[in-house]
């Protein structure tokens, strides 16, 4: 039997719902509460647009895979968790190795879902995994311990990644690409946002890559091994029309080895490789220190597989303690500028 505090979520959720009009004329807005023990993938397998899945506390071994728009999978906090189930589960979530899928097709983008106030862990491959998608927000999530991403998404935009916590995952903390694997022009995100996150401990704290029109501000990043990693190649459309602003990262000093793509990564700061008309402004950088070609607090460095970063404006940030240089551009690209920077040491000299 529900409990007199589940009752007063679910109504008070579905009053919310309705009153904002987030039910179509066919259909009233439907809480759909589970309770420890119970299928979360069954309640959504039953939702229809514009429902909520309100998931008490307790821990659900399972994945769940959605496909409805604008469905609300809702936690009550932390104590929510979604971790892995058996293997062997059904379902191409669990098959794929990731925890809560969120997928549209091609052409037809899955458009305003939301996930809310859980936490997702322990998945081989990433914590929420998103694919054509339109408008998703991921907001209040605890996303830890998981094989790859804890949050990704590619093909997608207008996603809103807010107020989450990504923690000791193998990969990134948040991650948002045009392919996830494969290579191809940016996409045009139409303004996803990364916001007020905490991410820490992580291969990487942020990655975008082949992406355009994308903000990453207001971030806490600290503990990975490089905080904020914006990746462009030689495809067309370039990365680009990206901003950087307002985030703290510091100390980003553990030690991750190379792989087959990149050297060692170490004590990296915010990078910027093979990229264009992107915006760093008003970020601290802290603290970071390492001896990877990378390394330094705020760096420009040439694509691998492409041309050089141009046309980038490195404006009022605040760089201190990081080494071997708080400013570094490595590059050598054409037009990026450095202006108003508060540092100590730069690469070439005079950029502070």
């Amino acid at each position: 039997m529900p409990t007199r505090r589940a009752r007063h979520l679910a109504g008070a959720t579905a009053g919310l719902l309705i009153g904002l009009g987030g039910a179509s004329p066919a259909h009233a807005a439907t809480v759909r509460v589970v309770h420890p023990g119970e299928s979360i993938q069954r309640a959504v397998d039953g939702a229809q647009p514009g429902d909520t899945i309100l998931v008490l506390p307790g821990t659900y071994h399972e994945s769940v895979q959605i496909g409805t728009p604008r469905l609300t999978l809702r936690g009550t906090g932390r104590q929510t968790v979604i971790t892995r189930g058996p293997d062997g589960s059904a379902g191409a979530c669990a098959q794929a190795g990731h925890g809560i899928c969120v997928t549209g097709a091609a052409g037809q983008r899955i458009a305003g879902d939301r996930i809310e106030s859980l936490t997702v862990a322990g998945f081989a491959k990433n914590g929420i995994s998103a694919s054509e998608t339109d408008r998703l927000t991921v907001r209040d999530v605890l996303a830890r311990d998981n094989g790859e991403e804890g949050i990704s998404q590619e093909k997608s935009t207008r996603g809103r990644f807010e107020h989450d916590e990504a923690a000791h995952n193998g990969q990134a903390g948040i991650f948002l690409a045009n392919i996830a694997y494969g290579k191809g022009g940016a996409i045009d995100t139409e303004g996803a946002r990364i916001s007020d996150d905490s991410l820490h401990d992580n291969r990487m704290g942020v990655v975008v890559r082949r992406v355009r029109d994308l903000t990453v501000e207001h971030n806490s990043i600290t503990g990975n091994c490089a905080g904020v990693f914006v990746v462009g190649d030689d495809g067309r459309p370039r990365t680009g029309a990206l901003t950087v602003r307002q985030n703290r990262v510091d100390r980003n000093n553990a030690y991750c080895p190379p792989t087959s793509t990149l050297p060692f990564v170490q004590g990296t700061g915010i990078v910027l490789t093979g990229v264009e008309s992107t915006l760093v402004t008003h970020n601290e950088v802290d603290g970071n220190v390492g001896a990877s070609p990378f390394s330094g607090g705020i760096v420009l460095f040439r694509s691998f597989v492409g041309g050089p970063s141009a046309g980038n404006t490195i404006s009022d940030n605040t760089a201190a303690d990081n080494g071997p240089a708080d400013l570094a551009d490595r590059d050598g690209g054409p037009d990026n500028t450095f202006s108003r920077n508060t540092c100590h040491i730069s690469e070439p000299a005079g950029r502070c």
